[in-house]
Formats: C-alpha cells, sequence, structure tokens
C-alpha cells in the first residue's frame, strides 16, 4: 500500500468514526458524576460518542424519568429503582447490571472531629450534621440507617441538614456550613487515601448494602452509543476508573 492509499484509508476511518459517533443522554446519580466524567474521557477517545450528563439525586431522576425526560441511560444509586423502571416498561428488561457498591462515610474537613466509629454524633462537638435526603437518596437513607444503629437518630435530628442530593450534602460540610455529614467516599478518597480532613468509613453492614445499577431507558433502545457506554461500564478500563474512587464491584 503505497502513502495515497494509506491517507485515503486513514481519512475513511476518520470519516466513519465521525459519522457514527453519538451523543449519549445520560442520568446519573450525584455520588458517580464526578467519576462517570472521567469515564467519559476515556469513552469518547475509544469510541467517538460523548456523553451529556445530568446529576441528581435517584428520586429527583427517576422522577423525571417518569415524566418522559429523554435520557438514554440511568446510573442510580439503588438496585430497585433500575428494577422498578423495567417493571413500569420505561426501561429495556435485561439490561439492567450492577456497575458499582458504594460506600458510606461519616467526614469532616476537620482533622481531629471524626472518630473511628463515629462517637463523635454522641457528643456537642458538632452544631450541624449534613445527610442526603431519605426520600430520594440511598445514601441519605444509608445514613438514617446507621444513626439508628448507633441510637443517636432522636437527639441528633434538630441539628440535621438535608441535602437535595449527596452532591450538595458534600458542599454543606465543604464549605463549614454543617461541621460534619454523612458523604459518599468516592467524594473524599482518592486512590484510597482520605484526601483530607478526619473521616470514618462506616461498615458496610450497618446499612442496606448500596448497590447500584445501571440500565438502558427506552429511548436509547436503538442507540448503538447507549449500549457501547453500558458495555464500557463493564471494562477493565472503567472498572480501574471506579475503583480508585472507592467504589468496589
Amino acid at each position: 500500500m503505497n502513502s495515497l492509499q494509506i491517507t485515503i484509508a486513514t481519512l475513511t476511518l476518520i470519516v466513519s468514526t465521525l459519522t457514527s459517533a453519538a451523543e449519549v443522554k445520560v442520568a446519573v446519580a450525584a455520588n458517580f458524576a464526578q467519576t462517570l466524567k472521567e469515564i467519559g474521557t476515556v469513552f469518547e477517545k475509544d469510541t467517538g460518542h460523548k456523553l451529556a450528563i445530568t446529576q441528581g439525586s435517584t428520586g429527583k431522576l427517576y422522577a423525571q424519568i417518569s415524566q418522559g425526560a429523554p435520557f438514554e441511560v440511568f446510573l442510580s444509586a439503588d438496585d430497585e429503582t433500575p428494577e422498578k423502571l423495567v417493571t413500569e416498561g420505561k426501561a429495556i428488561n435485561g439490561t439492567r447490571f450492577t456497575y458499582a457498591i458504594g460506600r458510606l462515610a461519616l467526614w469532616s474537613p476537620k482533622p481531629d472531629l471524626v472518630d473511628e466509629g463515629g462517637q463523635v454524633l454522641k457528643t456537642d462537638k458538632f452544631r450541624f450534621l449534613a445527610i442526603a435526603n431519605a426520600r430520594v437518596a440511598p445514601y441519605g437513607r444509608a445514613a438514617v440507617q446507621v444513626m439508628q444503629k448507633l441510637g443517636v437518630l432522636a437527639s441528633i435530628e434538630p441539628r440535621v441538614v438535608q441535602g437535595e442530593s449527596i452532591t450538595q450534602t458534600f458542599q454543606f460540610v465543604s464549605t463549614g456550613n454543617a461541621q460534619l455529614g454523612f458523604v459518599a467516599l468516592s467524594q473524599i478518597s482518592e486512590n484510597g487515601k482520605i484526601k483530607s480532613g478526619s473521616a470514618w468509613i462506616v461498615p458496610e453492614n450497618m446499612h442496606e448494602q448500596l448497590r447500584q445499577d445501571a440500565v438502558l431507558l427506552n429511548p436509547g433502545k436503538d442507540s448503538a452509543a447507549a449500549t457501547a457506554l453500558l458495555n464500557f461500564l463493564k471494562s477493565d478500563k472503567a472498572k480501574k476508573i471506579i475503583a480508585s474512587h472507592g467504589y468496589q464491584f
């Protein structure tokens, strides 16, 4: 093959890639949004497809999907909501799978505030505790379960402030509006280490498992790009990024 033939072949490949590239509309639970952005960079490089990401609490995203929002892929913070969407005929049966198992952490920017075991919750060393809204956010439900197990829910309740999502909850704590809060481990860790402050990684047996499922929604039924994203989430490349943010499988 001469140089002209190689150039033509290369141009043909580029045109073919550009022609087949598409944008995937993804609804993602707030705890996984940053991780998905990192995955999206590699996914775009490998496939040419781009991600249009909308993040929020699982409950709020479910409401939007139910009302006809044109999302093609849903990455939930639980396994119940994707299953519900399949049952309701709003998602494609057989496409649901667990892409990550999340971890809950009690965190404060102050390096000496949070102790191992979360005993700080039984003290007056903080004014406000932030959690995600338990009605719409699985991480919020898990936080309530932990406080119930510790026997502190009733006494702490007047000091609890709720974020609409785990992202807003993290913002409450990181800006100092709340002295500590229950956040996703993925928000405060990098490569297995807590980035700043003090934290207690809550034992998994203290709350329902944060099994996070993905599913193909009806608008993505005929989208090769949407299917490619779901397949990519199962790849070693994606799993390496997911694990680096503190998630398990």
